[in-house]
């Protein structure tokens, strides 16, 4: 009963107040890339006080944790929890969504400005090259890049295939590669209630450069698994 009130509380103080934030997004949007961010940081911050303090979600980072400089973050998607986390913790990041995220009215304009990569899961030609023209302005800004490689959220013990997108940009980018597993849907699953508890996000060590891409994509995608039972993986 405790963490059904906890997940309805969370759910009405946190998109509550997430309605103003999202709905002013656009207006900072016409000041600029500062003004927008500051704006982002406080939609992040807001996350993550109702998640902590409503919902009782703690974080346990495990691993170097993230780099000083830019890098190629590179996640598993469980929740939808990981994707306020990781830019909060990451320090503004250019972040690889699915480009119906972009379509949205206002909001879509807005996270563009900020420098979101929009790309048709489809995986196109052109959608790949316009995701690495985007990930090389964000690398000439200093900024990491974050990408969930699998695609979609996953419930725990799946591993679908690493996409195409991934080896593209860590050719592409030449950028320290770091995978990052975690736990997140033992907390917050997909579909069903939120309940308290400890989310694990172990940052692995840094792929080399320049590997072999079938040898990358095997690399990343045990790397961002590690946490998984091991006999259901692949």
């Amino acid at each position: 009963m405790m963490a059904r009130l906890r997940s309805w509380l969370f759910d009405a103080i946190f998109y509550g107040g997430s309605v103003p934030i999202v709905l002013t997004a656009p207006v900072s949007a016409l000041f600029g890339q500062r003004a927008l961010g500051w704006h982002v940081r406080l939609w992040l911050g807001w996350h993550r006080l109702c998640a902590r303090y409503v919902m009782g979600i703690r974080n346990r980072i495990t691993g170097s944790g993230p780099l000083d400089g830019p890098a190629l973050y590179v996640a598993k998607h469980q929740s939808f929890y990981e994707t306020f986390e990781l830019t909060r913790m990451l320090r503004n990041p250019v972040i690889v969504m699915k480009a119906e995220l972009a379509d949205i009215p206002f909001w879509g304009w807005a996270a563009k400005r900020y420098g979101v990569i929009a790309i048709d899961r489809a995986g196109s030609a052109t959608a790949l090259r316009q995701m690495l023209r985007a990930a090389a302005a964000a690398r000439a800004a200093g900024r990491p890049v974050l990408i969930f490689p699998e695609g979609t959220r996953v419930p725990p013990g799946e591993s679908p295939p690493v996409r195409a997108g991934f080896a593209a940009l860590y050719k592409a980018l030449g950028l320290p590669t770091v995978p990052i597993a975690l736990n997140s849907a033992q907390v917050w699953p997909r579909k069903g209630m939120k309940r308290a508890g400890i989310v694990t996000m172990a940052f692995g060590e840094p792929l080399p450069n320049a590997l072999p891409r079938a040898e990358a994509e095997v690399r990343i995608h045990a790397a961002i698994n590690a946490l998984e039972p091991k006999a259901r993986i692949g």
